[in-house]
């Protein structure tokens, strides 16, 4: 079994076709199929399900799968820690953020990272989805708010100011909440994925959950500002997506005094790349910036 053999075999998962790794890889789709197959007779087993559309991972192929990503990423930290000794952070960096983050914050920083280390590449995939980080070959991912338990790896990076706001129109048709339990009677917007959602605040030097009801829900916060805006309801969102709007007096805070507690930025990553120099470069980099631009 070839080292190589590995790495299309991931690439091909990776990419859920033989044409799109092949072009991935710079390579043909026949060599690629070939060497997958070759792959499959080394080991005795069948790694893929193949049809017209698209493939299908088998049971014994997902557990190769997963073991190959462990070891190609030993392979390229122990690649990187000697080249590391004459040369910066180099190799393949795919990393999963959020859209809004991404756009406003991250965008300039891949920029300016690349600048600084040229031999490094980036394949960013910004989305709101929450991605499976291992599942998905990704390398790393940023997260903000709380974690769920797993078993990757999480460095905060910085915490950001979050706001809870509403139109001027409807601060004027239902009034202000004068206190967080008041929310529960009026229509929030609601910024997150399915199953009860909550917010916190600090009342009387204590953290305090309030769950909260409304006619939105979203996993994108733009759509939530934007539905707070139309009058919709009261959201509650990171400042870097309202700081325009209440700039512009389309949105006014409530609740400011209750100090609406901030969320922390993490970069999470897989266990077996956290002696990637790449990647603590990349997180080390973040940290620096997002502390001047986010601080809260």
């Amino acid at each position: 079994m070839q080292l190589d053999d590995m790495r299309i075999f991931v690439a091909t998962v990776d990419a859920h076709n033989f044409t799109a790794a092949a072009r991935r890889l710079a390579l043909s789709k026949q060599f690629v199929s070939r060497r997958v197959m070759a792959l499959e007779e080394a080991l005795g087993v069948q790694l893929l399900i193949r049809n017209t559309r698209k493939l299908a991972v088998t049971e014994l192929g997902q557990e190769f799968y997963e073991r190959a990503k462990r070891i190609l990423g030993e392979v390229e930290d122990a690649e990187q820690a000697m080249s590391l000794r004459r040369a910066g952070p180099r190799g393949l960096l795919r990393v999963s953020a959020p859209m809004s983050f991404g756009m406003t914050h991250l965008s300039p920083l891949v920029a300016a990272f690349l600048r600084e280390h040229g031999d490094v590449r980036f394949d960013m995939e910004l989305s709101d989805r929450t991605a499976d980080v291992v599942g998905e070959g990704f390398d790393m991912a940023i997260r903000i708010g709380t974690l769920a338990d797993s078993t990757l790896i999480a460095q905060k990076l910085v915490d950001v100011r979050m706001v809870a706001c509403c139109s001027p129109g409807y601060r004027r048709r239902r009034g202000a909440p004068a206190a967080p339990a008041d929310l529960q009677r009026h229509a929030c917007l609601l910024y997150g994925h399915g199953g009860a959602v909550n917010w916190e605040f600090i009342v009387e030097g204590a953290h305090k959950s309030i769950e909260v009801h409304g006619p939105l829900r979203a996993n994108n916060g733009e759509l939530i500002r934007d539905a707070a805006v139309a009058g919709l309801g009261i959201a509650r969102l990171p400042d870097f997506i309202v700081a325009d709007a209440l700039k512009s007096g389309k949105l006014v805070t409530v609740l400011e005094e209750f100090l609406p507690a901030a969320a922390s930025v993490y970069a999470v990553y897989p266990q077996h790349r956290q002696s990637s120099l790449t990647i603590r470069a990349f997180v080390e980099f973040l940290r620096k910036h997002l502390k001047k631009q986010l601080a809260a």
